[in-house]
């Protein structure tokens, strides 16, 4: 089952410990380059997970994402005018 999950960037200092981030949540992409693992968990656990995240020793840094607190549902967002003429003549 599938709650309410935030993202979890989690900065390294070498990608070989990133087996090791599995026991914390879902590894969903890693950065070769830039050095980082995206990571989901359960939003009522992110608090906890990010002090332990922190304390390990191959963890430079560990940002939440901010997604599911962004408002999607915008109020009076009207069409323009010259979008919708377009529309109706088929283009």
């Amino acid at each position: 089952m599938v709650g309410n999950r935030i993202g979890l960037a989690v900065w390294l200092h070498s990608l070989k410990q990133v087996k090791q981030l599995r026991k914390y949540g879902n590894i969903l992409y890693v950065s070769k380059k830039s050095k980082y693992a995206v990571l989901y968990c359960q939003i009522e656990r992110a608090e906890e997970l990010i002090q332990k995240l922190e304390s390990l020793h191959f963890v430079k840094a560990v940002e939440p994402s901010l997604k599911p607190f962004i408002k999607t549902e915008y109020e009076n967002s009207r069409p323009d005018k010259a979008k919708e003429y377009d529309y109706k003549m088929g283009l």
